[in-house]
């Protein structure tokens, strides 16, 4: 049976749920936050140590101003709200991305919750923002560079934002794409596509799916 230790997941179809269940696009992002706590509470019971989260994309500053603000004030919201809770059941909370297109006080709350949770040890998030792998690639490309170091496999892993590999990238809200996210992490990553939007995934279906990649038989090329 495979061990799960690192699970991605690209959180796709918040606004399409919102506005299927009658509600405004973007409250689809505040129902969503409880399907995160979902994804938390059974990567604890499954014993997963380290959990993905692709947030907000690089592509994602190209949307109307007002959503780009209502999503950092959600973001902003839980980190004045929530970082005790994550303390309190020993949740690391990590920020992957290009963070420097942030405003200076959300960089400077971001950098806060990472330290204060930084000995914690149940359960790792590792939150995408601002984010897109290619960027991701193409930075730590740089830093080797300023580095003095040749740009080869091992070097250009080491520098990345997020030097580990994804064992499982669950892909909901019915799309097929990798969508940008971890390429490099995801280069033997297995992959299950969910035809349920993000604010919809339940326990019950977030297991159906760890359950059938324990199952699946995972050669690494070889």
């Amino acid at each position: 049976m495979n061990t799960l230790n690192h699970l991605a997941v690209v959180m796709d179809g918040n606004r399409r749920w919102a506005r299927q269940n009658g509600f405004l696009a973007k409250l689809g992002y505040s129902r969503g936050l409880k399907t995160i706590e979902r994804l938390m509470q059974v990567c604890v019971e499954e014993g997963i140590k380290e959990l993905s989260l692709f947030a907000f994309s690089t592509e994602n500053w190209a949307r109307p101003k007002d959503e780009i603000e209502f999503i950092f004030n959600l973001l902003e919201k839980v980190l004045d709200e929530s970082i005790e809770r994550f303390i309190q059941n020993n949740v690391r909370l990590r920020t992957i991305g290009d963070l420097s297109r942030l405003e200076p006080h959300l960089q400077a709350k971001i950098k806060r919750a990472e330290e204060l949770t930084a000995n914690c040890t149940l359960l790792c998030v590792n939150l995408a923002i601002s984010y897109g792998s290619k960027d991701e690639i193409v930075r730590a490309v740089k830093r080797c560079i300023e580095k003095g170091l040749e740009p080869n496999e091992a070097n250009i892993s080491a520098n990345l934002d997020l030097a580990l590999d994804v064992d499982l990238l669950l892909r909901v809200g019915d799309a097929k794409r990798l969508s940008n996210f971890l390429l490099w992490q995801c280069a033997y990553a297995e992959i299950c596509f969910s035809n349920t939007l993000f604010p919809g995934l339940t326990k019950r279906e977030f297991k159906k799916n760890i359950k059938e990649f324990q199952k699946r038989e995972r050669t690494f090329g070889k």
